[in-house]
């Protein structure tokens, strides 16, 4: 299974629009950060039908889809419905042209709600509607704690908090990703037991009310243990060579900075 990092920035993006600051100036490219999102190839198997995953679909997705030539998407896991988490599903519409099917995404009850709402012409076709094609979706309702499968590979959905908002983690065999975290509940904790690979979100480091500062991600990839973790959801507060080599100094090598283009073979 491999991970792609399409996009490790907050939701602003990095450059943030109109800022001076030295990391929105900086010529390093893993200072540009596009808004957050993951790509699975979860590799050959029996099922051929089922390969390709991506985990959120924000408004940079058409860039992130060109930049890293993704071959195809065979199904979309939505976190939550914050803007820089969905506005880049109308662009999904050219993965249906392409593969001449449905696409099934999966999302819980509170952001499949939001989804028709924001994203009705998708879901509800208007017969007299004369524009160009839309994105033909498959919606299905994911509960956290309950497992369901995508090919050969058991898709966990377990409850984190982004503030008081209850919104969903994913674990994929030894991979775990948790953006917009800012607690995470007792019965989530088994969920993240054994892994090879953790990404969670480490926003700044002052303290914010809906996502972890990097030493609160921290201190939570060091109570779960996981092989190697990858910070993500960063603002522009942070350079990525200066705060990466301190983190990596911190826990001996097993915390980085993800960037946008980051690969990992897991497995």
């Amino acid at each position: 299974m491999k991970i792609t990092v399409l996009g490790s920035g907050t939701s602003s993006g990095i450059p943030v629009i109109g800022c001076t600051c030295d990391i929105c100036g900086s010529t390093d490219p893993k200072d540009k950060r596009l808004r957050s999102s993951v790509f699975i190839d979860l590799g050959i198997s029996h099922d051929a039908s089922i390969r390709y995953i991506l985990i959120d679909v924000g408004p940079d997705f058409r860039e992130q889809a060109l930049r890293y030539k993704l071959p195809r998407i065979d199904a979309v896991l939505f976190t939550h419905a914050h803007a820089d988490h969905i506005f880049g599903l109308d662009d999904i519409r050219i993965f249906n042209f392409k593969q001449k099917a449905p696409i099934p995404i999966y999302a819980d009850r509170r952001t499949g709600e939001a989804l028709y709402r924001i994203f009705g012409y998708c879901f509800f076709k208007d017969p007299k509607y004369e524009g160009g094609g839309v994105p033909s979706l498959i919606l299905n309702n994911i509960t956290p704690g309950k497992s369901f499968k995508l090919g050969e590979f058991s898709i966990i959905p377990f409850q984190i908090f982004h503030g008081n908002t209850p919104i969903l983690a994913y674990k994929i065999g030894g991979f775990a990703y948790l953006t917009d975290c800012s607690k995470i509940p007792d019965e989530s904790f088994e969920h993240l037991q054994n892994l090879e690979l953790l990404i969670v979100s480490g926003l700044r480091h002052r303290e914010h009310p809906t996502h972890f500062t990097i030493s609160n991600a921290i201190n939570f990839i060091e109570s779960v243990g996981p092989k190697k973790a990858y910070l993500t959801h960063i603002a522009h507060e942070v350079s990525h060579e200066t705060t990466n080599n301190s983190v990596l100094k911190e826990t001996s090598g097993r915390v980085e900075l993800a960037y946008d283009g980051l690969e990992y073979l897991v497995g």
